[in-house]
């Protein structure tokens, strides 16, 4: 699984979204489910039917993940940056069935016992990590019939697959790491999930508000009953 590749005097994958994440500003509020990044909103918690357990992949400030508790599901959140993790306790420290959790997705899914009813990730772990290695790992602790469902942003076209993402994170150095994000179209992501044994597979472009942006692609899918 390519999460990044270091150079000599270069940074971990991990210090590369511990740097990313702390320039960000506070969160807002937890409010409603954001399923798509956009400013309009788009769907939302209804994307994941009515699930009584719930695992979010790449749960940055959480908020997402409090909605979901705050509604009564028992919400596990998985986040590689250690800095994210602490973050998000701290925020919402006063729920409780919310559990944030420090691994690597596939890592943390091949030690994982649990089923889960639905499992989702907002621009999140999805985008960031081989599908051939997570799908098949998703597939296994989603119950029957659960929902996996998944956005990042937009591909551009002719640009898919394993894809470098740079970025010069840490102050005052000229430190710099690349790491991948896998992005498809509708169809590659389809095909994809569906050779995983997903079913009832939905994927579309979600257009940006602002016409000169690249929009959200969403994808959700089921686990055979």
């Amino acid at each position: 699984m390519h999460l990044g590749r270091r150079r000599r005097g270069s940074a971990t994958p991990a210090e590369y979204w511990d740097k990313a994440l702390q320039r960000r500003g506070s969160p807002a509020p937890a409010g409603a489910f954001d399923g798509t990044g956009l400013a309009d909103g788009g769907p939302g918690a209804e994307l994941l039917g009515t699930p009584a357990t719930a695992l979010d992949f790449g749960p940055a400030e959480g908020e997402n993940a409090a909605v979901l508790a705050r509604t009564g599901v028992e919400v596990t959140a998985v986040d590689f940056s250690a800095v994210q993790v602490e973050r998000a306790r701290l925020l919402w420290a006063g729920e409780p069935r919310l559990t944030f959790v420090h691994a690597e997705a596939c890592a943390f899914l091949d030690q994982e016992p649990r089923r889960f009813d639905a499992i989702y990730s907002t621009w999140g772990a999805v985008w960031f990590t081989d599908p051939e290695d997570l799908f098949p790992r998703v597939a296994e602790p989603l119950a029957s019939g659960g929902v996996l469902a998944f956005s990042h942003r937009e591909p551009v076209a002719g640009h898919y697959g394993a894809q470098q993402m740079g970025g010069k994170w840490l102050e005052g150095r000229e430190t710099e790491l690349t790491v991948w994000r896998w992005q498809y179209g509708p169809e590659q992501w389809a095909d994809t999930l569906e050779c995983h044994g997903f079913t009832a597979v939905e994927a579309k472009v979600l257009p940006n508000p602002d016409p000169t942006a690249l929009g959200t692609l969403l994808i959700t899918a089921t686990t055979a009953p």
